[in-house]
């Protein structure tokens, strides 16, 4: 094959369809089947790139010497000008192959071939600045409410409205319809010379981070931060010398708090930014000193990096039934990182959703312990084993051997032979962990208040994680308490940025929000907690509309639309 030809969209679909995994990175056509099963990201995070230009993506989150290593992949290259992305497979796009008169006629195809073709245009729901409605015929009584959340419709409107006419799934058609046309209104649109412009000016804003020198790790600020690990360390270890077991239990939660933002940085390569040091260095701190496992994280975080808040594919927020963010999840939900594992929309979910934002803290004291199991169930699986390839077969026996340690260490010798009854044992555990609560609540702090509508694929991978994500304001003096976490959009955009750099990098990204009018959240840690909050508020109230109009249905006999 001529590695500099030119392949055509059509061309590429039809490679698709066969089933290879082609990626667009600069102006080359990547087909990436080899690397597929090796990539140290995971295979997911490649495939929902498919069909797409990557190029933002790719370049966000890999060193130079990895994207010298791209070309080898190169089987031609894209045509002159931008490219329309197509929908990955994994997102449910669907391909045809090329017929024999199209591969000889090296696949090209007029204008009005493309006319209306789903995978090379914007999804019908793409803009409303030209007229063209995006409510269904359904949608009429919704309408007139565009902007206002569904929570705050009357109960009349439902009893007697549209709203009470409308079965599970047009109901929630309607209410997602109505969080993308709110996006559009508020957001750039997504016409293909806005985001183009958007995509310029974020390359660079890149390349004045690169320019700057702040991928450069300080590693004296390192020091800092093992001063602060190391004196909680001791300051548990006296107050369990000294059998004061309640205050012991805080200064090793403060211990475990602060050091996993150090696994953060390692995982995303900002340290050292060698694979191998860095993922030791994870290993190390997330598996042996927290028992957690580095890899499942890495595991998820790449994929809700790249698709940040879309209820099928991000597995950050895939909490049902104890939590739903967005009313897709009324209809039951597919997921396509748990290998299709199905969050039934159930009598469980209903009760427990629209009480939500009042369980949110008290589950957020105890959520450590489900990353526990998550973290087994992770080592013990073949996603494990195929994470990272030859280069990284020594990650799954040192993560079992560094989980089997902590629980050795910390389940055996500390809390049972240490600790001498069962009432300080109790204690002992659920205080170290609660005291734990503000991590996990920085953790969803920045997406779980934010958009999950889904706009299409013509959107900008700028635009999509400003959209999508939510810094926390704070003085530089608490920096230390957020561990980085709190410029999670400056982080989304820069993931490779050390986080002693991304207060500087935060300046940069004010004046790039400001040139491309695309809105940047930026709230207090009050106000952030406030907006998840009534985010977790308003999915409930649209649970308690749908439950009436399903009540609603069941009294007028329509009992099998529902």
């Amino acid at each position: 094959m001529d590695r500099d030809q030119i392949l055509t969209p059509r061309q590429v679909e039809g490679m698709i369809a066969k089933g290879d995994t082609i990626v667009i990175f600069q102006d080359m056509v990547l087909k990436l089947d080899g690397w597929l099963q090796k990539h140290p990201g995971g295979k997911l995070a490649i495939l929902h790139m498919v069909g797409r230009d990557a190029t933002d993506e790719i370049m966000a989150y890999h060193r130079a010497p990895t994207l010298k290593s791209v070309s080898a992949f190169r089987i031609g290259r894209k045509p002159l000008g931008p490219w329309i992305n197509m929908k990955p497979p994994i997102r449910g796009g669907v391909y045809l192959e090329c017929t024999d008169d199209e591969a000889r006629a090296g696949g090209a195809l007029d204008d009005s071939d493309t006319e209306g073709e789903s995978l090379l245009s914007e999804p019908a729901l793409t803009d409303i600045s030209s007229g063209t409605s995006v409510f269904s015929s359904t949608d009429a009584g919704l309408r007139k409410r565009i902007g206002t959340p569904l929570s705050q419709c009357s109960s009349a409107s439902v009893e007697g409205g549209d709203a009470g006419a409308m079965t599970r799934a047009e109901f929630t058609t309607s209410v997602c319809q109505a969080d993308v046309a709110k996006d559009l209104l508020e957001y750039p649109p997504l016409d293909q010379d806005v985001q183009e412009d958007i995509v310029r000016r974020y390359r660079a804003l890149h390349q004045a981070v690169i320019d700057e020198g702040l991928y450069q790790c300080n590693y004296w600020k390192y020091g800092e931060e093992m001063v602060r690990y190391t004196s909680l360390f001791v300051l548990f270890l006296v107050a369990l010398r000294y059998e004061q077991y309640c205050l012991s239990a805080v200064f090793l939660g403060g211990f475990w708090h602060q050091i996993m933002f150090t696994a953060h940085d390692a995982g995303h390569r900002a340290i050292t930014q060698k694979f191998v040091i860095d993922s030791a260095i994870g290993v190390f701190i997330a598996d042996f000193c927290c028992g957690l496992s580095i890899g499942w994280w890495k595991s998820s975080h790449n994929v809700h990096h790249l698709i940040t808040n879309h209820p099928e594919h991000d597995p950050d927020i895939q909490n049902l039934a104890l939590f739903a963010t967005s009313p897709q999840f009324f209809k039951s939900l597919v997921s396509s990182y748990y290998d299709g594992f199905v969050f039934y929309w159930d009598r469980l979910a209903e009760f427990l959703v629209p009480i939500q934002q009042y369980t949110y803290y008290p589950i957020m004291a105890i959520a450590r312990f489900n990353l526990y199991v998550l973290s087994w169930l992770h080592v013990l699986s073949n996603k494990s084993s195929g994470l990272g390839g030859s280069k990284a077969w020594w990650i799954r026996p040192a993560e079992m051997a560094g989980m089997a340690c902590y629980w050795f260490l910390f389940g055996y010798c500390l809390v049972w032979c240490s600790i001498p009854t069962w009432t300080s044992r109790i204690l002992f555990v659920l205080i170290s962990h609660i005291v734990l609560m503000p991590l996990h609540v920085q953790i969803n702090l920045s997406h779980w208040g934010m958009s999950t509508a889904e706009l299409g694929e013509g959107e900008s991978f700028a635009q999509r994680q400003m959209r999508t994500t939510m810094d926390i304001d704070c003085p530089t003096w608490l920096d230390w308490f957020h561990g980085g976490l709190q410029f999670q959009v400056v982080h989304h955009l820069f993931p490779r940025v050390p986080r002693h750099n991304l207060r500087r990098v935060q300046t940069l990204l004010k004046e790039f929000a400001k040139d491309t009018n695309i809105p940047y959240s930026l709230m207090g840690f009050v106000d952030g907690n406030h907006k998840v909050l009534g985010r977790l508020g308003e999915v409930g109230e649209q649970v308690k509309l749908l439950v009436r109009c399903q009540k609603d249905m069941a009294e007028k006999g329509e009992m099998g639309l529902h």
